[in-house]
């Protein structure tokens, strides 16, 4: 880990080069890709009846032990995936640990939370039944005693997993609600962008684009998240808390490994809507996204941004603000 992190110091610092506007294009896709449809997974098959019953059970409350508690409660479709808290806030108002981040595009991610303690989508919508700041639940034999009580419920797990005895059981329901994590993509114009519409970008926007790359924030930021996809240590050139007055200081990683190199160390998030995702960073300790961005210039990157560039590197992050389709914003109908 600490030559990786040393190499991508090294990267980011090296990599302060310009390009003419019209190889803009040519350029982003060395470092970009389109968001994908899907997020599919051979150990999850996504069907329609899988992401259905997925999505009624992402707002179920009544398998929580304060019976108000859902995935949605932290993850608000409304507010793109996220609560807009600092730390979120699950059963009984326990406050979690950290920042919770978007479900939108999650699945498409190395890991889960953070700290990468949660292997995949389903990983996390599994363990987070037993959270303290989540749902709560005492047992597994507890969720699935809830469910089965709930006579809607028979017949939708019987639907979606026909070859299965006994259908109603905790690992049916993280593979439900994963599948319909799945299907969380929300493209934007950078996408269109990508693909070959160098008009769906504004000026600014392009400038910003070339700013992003020519700082060195595609050094972590790279791929069809934008990031998701390694883990860095956030405070390279200088510790993170000094720019952000985090309350407490967070050793990332290292409270998982518990190995050296894993100090401060946290997963890359991807910066797919990050416009609408505030606050920032693992612990939302900065609300302005402009800040956030001249911060990460500092930490990370040695580099004062001035008031331009980041202005236009805010103007291009928010080009990456997905519309949300029909299907993502309508509520499900619960089952009795």
């Amino acid at each position: 880990m600490k030559k990786a992190i040393i190499s991508m110091l090294g990267f980011a610092l090296a990599f302060n080069f310009s390009f003419a506007e019209r190889d803009l294009l040519k350029t982003a896709k060395q470092y970009f890709k389109p968001l994908p449809k899907t997020f599919p997974s051979k150990k999850n098959p996504l069907t329609p009846e899988k992401i259905k019953l997925g999505k009624i059970l992402f707002y179920e409350k009544r398998i929580s032990i304060d019976g108000t508690t859902s995935c949605a409660k932290c993850h608000p479709i409304g507010y793109y995936g996220t609560d807009k808290l600092p730390k979120s806030r699950g059963n009984f108002s326990k406050e979690n640990p950290r920042n919770a981040p978007t479900v939108f595009n999650a699945a498409g991610q190395i890991s889960q939370h953070w700290r990468g303690d949660r292997k995949d989508v389903e990983d996390q919508a599994k363990r987070a039944l037993l959270g303290k700041g989540s749902f709560g639940a005492p047992s597994y034999q507890w969720v699935e005693k809830r469910l089965k009580e709930i006579k809607g419920y028979q017949e939708l797990f019987k639907k979606t997993f026909p070859n299965d005895k006994d259908p109603i059981t905790v690992d049916n329901y993280a593979k439900a609600i994963g599948a319909w994590e799945r299907t969380l993509s929300t493209p934007s114009r950078f996408d269109e962008f990508l693909k070959g519409n160098e008009n769906a970008l504004t000026k600014k926007e392009k400038r910003g684009l070339k700013e992003f790359i020519s700082v060195g924030c595609v050094a972590c930021h790279s791929g069809a998240l934008l990031g998701g996809t390694m883990y860095q240590k956030f405070g390279i050139v200088e510790p993170y808390w000094k720019y952000t007055k985090s309350k407490k200081i967070d050793e990332g990683r290292y409270s998982v490994t518990k190995k050296e190199e894993d100090r401060y160390v946290f997963k890359v998030p991807p910066l797919r809507n990050v416009e609408m995702t505030d606050p920032y960073f693992h612990d939302g300790s900065v609300k302005s996204l402009k800040r956030a961005i001249w911060i990460m210039g500092k930490v990370q990157l040695g580099k004062d941004l001035s008031e331009t560039q980041v202005e236009d590197i805010e103007a291009f992050l928010k080009s990456l603000t997905g519309k949300l389709s029909q299907d993502i914003i309508t509520l499900p109908i619960m089952p009795k």
